[in-house]
């Protein structure tokens, strides 16, 4: 992938959580997206609260996944990583 495509492609991606992100907020918690994939899976980091809620598997599916993939048909999947991982 292009530097260029994946620049746009985190915008969108980043544009598509802010949705989702005043949610999170409430509970004192964020995303932030840590990269896009050649096989255009995103990539996040939960922050806050949400780094260690039970919740987070049914946020991802519900609001996460939802908000991405609904505005942005190409992306594949999303993925948590802890900030090490990548």
């Amino acid at each position: 992938m292009l530097n260029k495509e994946k620049q746009g492609l985190l915008e969108r991606v980043d544009e598509a959580l802010n949705s989702v992100r005043p949610h999170l907020a409430v509970d004192g918690g964020n995303v932030e997206v840590v990269d896009v994939t050649e096989e255009k899976v995103v990539k996040i980091k939960w922050l806050g609260t949400c780094e260690n809620c039970s919740m987070t598997v049914m946020t991802m599916k519900a609001g996460i996944e939802q908000a991405i993939m609904g505005r942005i048909p190409e992306i594949s999947g999303v993925e948590a990583v802890n900030g090490l991982e990548v």
